[in-house]
């Protein structure tokens, strides 16, 4: 870079030693120092001795050499001697321009620029450091604080209703209104975007002096060492506010050797400070460039660009890393955070590196977001391929809520946060081939995917239904690991119950659609009424009249030992789904309610009408308490310990006579 700037200034002029009088604007009053010999129509000088002679002495007197010099400030002093030692500097670069001086005079011209050089640049060097300043604490800690900091100059904001927090031009103005006035025509001078704020990093009364003296700098030829002192001062300055706003100096590799925990929390941590950085601190620093080196292009774009390499890679290293890590499913989110963070950056980023000079900035930036959105569209088929994959052998005691049913649905309840993002990310419809997959699911998705053909549906919205498909498919292989088959249906009751919910009370339910929410909530109803089938048949069939009357008419004798037996299979029977269905579970209130009130409203009316056709045959038997244990009133008590999860003891109480 400082090659390319070097070929530049040659092709400006701004590298010679002699360059031109017109490549400075000199105060009119400097022509009357001219002697007799000064033709001003040419622009040239006589002999120039006076003037050569006056500006030695005045250039001499502030050497830094000499110890009397060097323990005091120019620019501190008196401001009449500051500006009239740049006068005699002009006037020796304007005599070395000239044909006025001899060899010899112009030898000795030189080593008096080079001394004014030297005293000029420990000058500029003094007031950066004098007025330099890393960003506050506390605005480094919370950028809201702005609004209420006011230890440095002023601000500026570069929008009227500027994001974070940050100051409106509202809250900018001066109590003076044409102050204000022009305040506000500078600040809309250069482009504006939303979120951009700009800071005086420097007090605007010492912008003048700094200015001063790197035109003088430039102008006899020392840009380099101008942007070197710069630099310097700049750099330390810009490495102190990334070190306040946490932006850590670590190398990808140290990024992608931190464990997923920590990087989480340094992710927001980043975020928040690339904020900071694009908006206010290096915005801050370029206009602080264009403010010192006004008109002496490429100078102050070399200046903005060699402070922004490093402290850009040092900033965008860690986001870098992120895009390029391993991916897995627990990192979607945060790259996502990421990816929004950083594409909402990416047009200020657009305007504050701007200049040619540094357009690697914005590539890498580009690059970087091209990266987390890959990241971002890889983890999201990862996570559809893991459920697939999820094949745990251990059924869930008591038929409850899967683990894999709850991270699914929190997963991607909280990808509906993200909708937006994901709707520009996600371009292919979900794979619908897979070893883990019969054939025969594929077609539950096509109803769906011709929705998406026809724009009904969004591909994001395709790929979530996919994802319950997959999901219930995988919950039904569990089911099959129950030996029962009624508590297999319990299972799969709650579990698509879940599904529903989930969907239903979050913005799952605008991506996914009612007629989702239809099918599946009648699936919970079929599961329901399977389990019924499942338990409660086998239990109602010992109230059935068949086989007890004699001679197998109703019309005849009841058979008390037929009946005695019938009674005792009906209490066992239901004394076995108590013991057993105590400890399933259903974890929703109104579905555990739902389904006992449907269980009661068969089981009741039946063992109701039993007793009443046949007890009176066995209460005058002797024990008959033995075969008519239960009162219609006990059973619906009994109900109520189904699907609580834990074992309760009968010992219902018998219903006297």
């Amino acid at each position: 870079m400082m090659d390319k700037l070097g070929d530049e200034m040659n092709k400006a002029g701004v590298l010679s030693t002699r360059n031109s009088a017109e490549n400075i604007e000199l105060p009119t009053e400097n022509l009357a120092n001219c002697d007799d010999n000064c033709d001003q129509s040419s622009g040239t000088f006589g002999t120039g001795i006076e003037d050569f002679e006056a500006a030695e002495k005045v250039i001499l007197k502030w050497d830094i050499a000499s110890e009397s010099a060097s323990q005091s400030m120019l620019f501190e002093g008196q401001r009449e001697e500051a500006e009239n030692y740049l006068k005699m500097v002009d006037e020796v670069q304007k005599l070395m321009d000239s044909a006025s001086l001899s060899e010899a005079s112009v030898n000795k011209a030189q080593n008096l620029v080079q001394v004014a050089m030297a005293r000029l640049e420990e000058e500029f060097r003094q007031i950066l450091v004098l007025h330099s300043d890393p960003l506050d604490q506390e605005l480094a800690s919370d950028p809201s604080s702005m609004a209420s900091y006011r230890s440095m100059a002023s601000y500026r904001s570069r929008t009227s209703t500027g994001n974070e927090g940050f100051l409106d031009r509202e809250s900018n103005s001066s109590d003076d209104d044409d102050e204000g006035a022009e305040e506000e025509e500078v600040a809309v001078s250069h482009p504006l975007t939303e979120g951009i704020c700009e800071m005086d990093l420097i007090p605007q009364d010492a912008i003048p002096d700094l200015h001063s003296i790197a035109e003088r700098m430039v102008s006899a030829g020392y840009s380099r060492e101008c942007i070197q002192v710069y630099g310097s001062i700049r750099k330390s300055m810009v490495d102190e506010s990334l070190q306040r706003l946490g932006v850590e100096k670590l190398s990808i590799g140290d990024v992608q050797r931190l464990d997923w925990d920590i990087l989480e929390g340094k992710i927001k941590k980043w975020i928040k400070a690339a904020k900071v950085c694009i908006r206010m601190l290096f915005s801050s620093e370029k206009r602080l460039c264009e403010q010192i080196f006004e008109g002496l292009s490429p100078v102050g774009e070399t200046c903005f660009a060699e402070l922004a390499k490093s402290a850009t890679m040092q900033l965008f290293n860690f986001s870098e890393a992120i895009a390029i890590s391993r991916r897995s499913p627990e990192k979607l989110f945060k790259i996502l955070d990421l990816y929004e963070a950083l594409s909402e950056l990416l047009p200020d980023i657009e305007i504050v590196f701007s200049d040619e000079m540094c357009s690697s900035v914005k590539t890498q930036a580009s690059e970087i977001l091209t990266r987390l959105g890959e990241a971002g569209r890889g983890i999201f088929t990862e996570f559809e391929n893991a459920i697939q994959r999820e094949t745990s052998k251990t059924p869930i005691p008591g038929g409850t809520i899967h683990p894999l049913t709850r991270y699914v649905m929190n997963y991607i309840n909280f990808i509906s946060d993200y909708k937006e993002t994901l709707m520009k990310l996600i371009v292919n419809k979900p794979s619908q081939t897979s070893k883990f997959l019969p054939e025969g699911l594929m077609d539950s998705i096509e109803e769906y995917a011709r929705g998406c053909d026809s724009g009904n549906r969004s591909l994001l919205s395709l790929h979530l239904i996919w994802i319950t498909v997959i999901l219930q498919h995988n919950l039904e292989g569990k089911s099959k690991l129950y030996k029962d088959v009624s508590l297999s249906h319990l299972f799969m009751m709650n579990n698509v119950h879940y599904i529903v919910q989930k969907v239903k009370k979050s913005d799952l339910r605008e991506l996914i659609g009612d007629d989702w929410l239809r099918k599946h909530s009648g699936k919970v109803r079929q599961c329901a009424t399977n389990y019924q089938r499942a338990t409660w048949i086998k239990v109602l069939s010992c109230l059935r009249d068949e086989g007890i009357h004699v001679g197998g008419s109703f019309g005849s004798g009841v058979s008390k030992s037929a009946l005695k037996e019938r009674f005792k299979s009906f209490n066992a029977a239901f004394e076995e789904v108590h013991r057993s269905q105590s400890t399933w579970i259903i974890p929703d209130p109104q579905l555990r309610e739902e389904l006992r009130i449907s269980i009661a409203e068969k089981l009741l009316p039946a063992y109701r009408s039993f007793l009443g056709r046949f007890r009176n045959h066995l209460e005058s038997e002797r024990h008959s308490e033995m075969y008519i244990k239960y009162s219609p009133e006990d059973l619906e008590t009994a109900l109520v310990d189904l699907f609580e999860g834990s074992h309760v003891s009968i010992h219902l109480r018998r219903r006297s006579n």
